[in-house]
């Protein structure tokens, strides 16, 4: 499993035209759903998409658990408003602050962000992983994208996540130990199993700290350990996903939170390849996108 995570994780970022072609052609099975035993026995949930359907999230926030310790938000003085909810609510839409008042964020955290709020409230525009061409990182991959869909292909070896705004590809490998040694990547190793007949459990380990662990741009070293808890509810229309998060570095305390996806119609797979369609009219270059050294294939 470590050669295999090695080659997922040589590419940097920025997919070209034929890098999800060639990540769909890493995975070592036929694309089929779960199979129709498995389903009769209830022994494994069925997230799979169809030529018709895929996961949408709603909304692209981390929802705060019913108890304990929860997410970053927004700053209540300066609301977050998204381009969906501004329409309906006919205002401007907001970049995040994030709240630095958060009790898990430890004090170098907490100036880091403040830094990064001032630059935001000095009319600065925000990195954001999705808006530049870089991969969100584990847990931001569940918050990655406000509208984009996401597709899930499950085979008896593996899960495989596709965000179709990146594309952006990850890979849950099944019944499987962590590698002794994993060297830390965009998407670490994330390895699972089903739980109940309607859960699939994600471990993730191996984050490289170039990503953030959210929208607010919330910082994590190579400690983060990660638990995703994917649920499906509503007679499959929804899921739910629950997700716990431990980095010693970081935060002074375990915490957790949630989000949602609906299973919905759409059009058939196109690929929206980020770095060739990433247009900046207005001179905002916060970060350049980012490029690989040599070709996938």
């Amino acid at each position: 499993m470590a050669e295999r995570m090695s080659k997922d994780d040589m590419r940097i970022a920025g997919p070209s035209a034929g890098s999800l072609l060639a990540a769909l052609l890493c995975i070592t099975s036929p694309l089929w759903p779960v199979p129709a035993a498995a389903q009769k026995n209830n022994a494994t949930p069925n997230f799979t998409s169809d030529t018709t359907t895929a996961w949408f999230p709603i909304g692209d926030e981390f929802r705060p658990p019913a108890s304990g310790p929860g997410p970053v938000t927004f700053d209540k003085r300066y609301p977050y408003i998204d381009n969906g909810a501004a329409r309906r609510g006919r205002t401007q839409p907001t970049y995040r602050i994030a709240d630095l008042t958060n009790p898990i964020l430890q004090p170098w955290a907490v100036e880091r962000m403040r830094k990064a709020n001032e630059e935001v409230l000095a009319g600065k525009v925000p990195f954001r992983a999705r808006e530049r061409c870089y991969p969100a990182g584990v847990p931001a991959y569940l918050v990655y994208t406000l509208a984009e869909p996401v597709y899930i292909v499950q085979t008896p070896k593996q899960v495989t996540f596709i965000n179709q705004g990146g594309p952006e590809v990850r890979r849950v490998y099944l019944d499987v130990p962590h590698s002794a040694k994993v060297a830390p990547s965009w998407y670490g190793e994330s390895v699972g199993h089903y739980e109940g007949g309607d859960t699939l459990v994600v471990d993730t380990i191996g984050l490289s700290a170039k990503t953030f662990v959210d929208n607010y741009r919330t910082p994590h070293t190579d400690q983060l350990h990660v638990v995703e808890r994917l649920k499906l509810v509503e007679d499959d229309k929804f899921m739910d996903i629950l997700i716990t998060v431990e980095d010693p570095g970081v935060f002074t305390a375990p915490w957790s939170a949630g989000h949602r996806y609906r299973r919905a119609q759409t059009a058939s797979f196109s690929e929206h390849v980020c770095a060739e369609y990433n247009v900046d009219p207005f001179g905002y270059d916060i970060l350049p996108i980012p490029t690989a050294d040599k070709p996938d294939f």
